[in-house]
């Protein structure tokens, strides 16, 4: 899936850009986002009873900033990059761990997470880069099998 996608400088700065965008909505709207406490509950998905979606540029943009050998699959329903509760990634993460707050509002989320979608497949088409919408652990899996 991300393998045989071109990464260049041009993709990579629209998706910071998009993280940026992200990044200023939470702040300006901080009383809808919530206040993350960075206690990592979120990221063991089967005991917080939900799941992570990521797109193709995320991870374009993840494999482009770590590094191809640091993708790691997802052996258990905690994410591989949640390390005593702490993000390892916390820099590159995922639209979705951006907008995500268990203190947040869900309809403020929804609408962000609505949004950011439409920006990466817009980037998708623009770049001609197959567009896909998988859960962590599949697009993990799917990358491994590239």
């Amino acid at each position: 899936m991300v393998a045989g996608c071109k990464t260049n400088s041009r993709l990579l700065s629209k998706i910071a850009d998009i993280y940026g965008w992200l990044d200023l909505q939470i702040c300006q709207n901080s009383n809808l986002a919530g206040k993350c406490d960075g206690c990592g509950r979120c990221c063991n998905f089967a005991d917080f009873d939900h799941r992570l979606f990521v797109t193709t540029p995320e991870l374009i943009y993840l494999a482009a900033n770590l590094g191809v050998e640091e993708l790691k699959p997802m052996a258990t329903s905690r994410c591989p990059y949640n390390s005593s509760g702490k993000c390892t990634i916390y820099e590159y993460r995922f639209a979705g761990c951006r907008i995500f707050c268990c203190k947040g509002d869900s309809d403020f989320q929804s609408k962000l997470s609505e949004s950011a979608v439409k920006r990466f497949k817009s980037i998708c088409r623009e770049l001609q880069i197959p567009y896909r919408y998988s859960d962590l652990a599949s697009a993990l899996s799917a990358f491994a099998g590239d």
